[in-house]
Formats: structure tokens, C-alpha cells, sequence
């Protein structure tokens, strides 16, 4: 196996790793749990990995949460959605602020849209008992909440000359 590979899976585990821990920091908001660790997650893999280990790791975190009984099924449509469009964002663009804006518009809008037939056909809420667009504003508040969290730590990365070297490596 290639060291970039191994440093990818390495880190693409940890990754999982923080985003199951940091969802123990969540609060309900209209029936879903909100998790901004995940968002912060979502962002740092797609500028460190890449769309395809992003969305990986968006599944696996979800997968583990869903399992430990710290999620909910809305954490699929919740994280992977903006796993992938801030990745591929990121990859054409190389674009800090636009990859951020991908996470929120990802997560906040497709996977809000997306999260209503999850809820309807796998959480057994009946059509009439919820809108449409139910799940759009907490999950457009929590994936905003992250992308603060992330920006912060990117642009310091950033500063530092850190994330240069962290994609060098990966």
C-alpha cells in the first residue's frame, strides 16, 4: 500500500473517530439530533482527503452513531450530502469560502429535503405530521454551526502553514 494511502485511511479513521465522540455534543432541534462536530469533520476531510473519503467517512461516523445509539437514521442524509458537495467543491475550486458554503448548502438544503422521505418511510413519521421542509432549518443551524467551528480551524491551519504541510502529506 502506498504511504498516502495509509496516511489517508489513518487519518480518515480518526476522522470517524472525533465525529462519533464529538456527536455526544449534540442537541435536538425539531425531531433530529444536531452534531456541528460532524459538519467540522465534513469540511477538514474534503480539504485533507478528498469527496470520496469525505462521503466515507461521513457514512462510517453515521453508521457507528446510528449504532451506539447516538444518532438518528437523519444522520445519512444529514452529513453525507455535504461531505460530498464540499469535497467536490473544494477539489475544483481549491476554494476555502466556497467549500465551507458547500458543507452548509449540502447538508442544510439537500440533505433537509432529503431527511423528509428518510423520516416518512424509515422512522414511520406519517407524511401529514411533518412538512416537506421541516428539517431544513436544524439542519442548516447545525451545519452553519460547524462551518464556523471549521473555518476557524482551517484559516488558523492555514496561517500557520500547517495545512500546507497536512496536504502535502495526504
Amino acid at each position: 500500500m502506498k504511504k498516502s494511502n495509509l496516511i489517508k485511511l489513518t487519518l480518515a479513521g480518526m476522522f470517524c473517530a472525533i465525529a462519533v465522540v464529538g456527536s455526544l455534543f449534540s442537541f435536538p432541534i425539531a425531531g433530529s439530533k444536531c452534531a456541528p462536530v460532524q459538519h467540522v469533520i465534513n469540511i477538514l476531510s474534503a480539504v485533507l482527503l478528498g469527496p470520496a473519503y469525505g462521503v466515507g467517512v461521513a457514512f462510517v461516523a453515521s453508521l457507528i452513531r446510528n449504532l451506539s445509539a447516538l444518532g438518528t437514521i437523519l444522520a445519512f442524509p444529514g452529513s453525507m450530502f455535504g461531505a460530498f458537495l464540499s469535497g467536490i467543491l473544494y477539489k475544483k475550486t481549491k476554494n476555502y469560502p466556497l467549500t465551507l458554503l458547500g458543507e452548509v448548502f449540502g447538508t442544510g438544503i439537500i440533505g433537509g429535503l432529503c431527511a423528509y422521505p428518510v423520516a416518512v418511510l424509515l422512522m414511520g413519521k406519517e407524511a401529514s405530521e411533518i412538512a416537506f421542509y421541516v428539517y431544513v432549518v436544524p439542519f442548516l443551524i447545525s451545519t452553519a454551526g460547524g462551518a464556523v467551528i471549521a473555518a476557524v480551524i482551517l484559516f488558523s491551519l492555514k496561517k500557520s502553514g500547517a495545512l500546507k504541510l497536512m496536504q502535502e502529506e495526504s
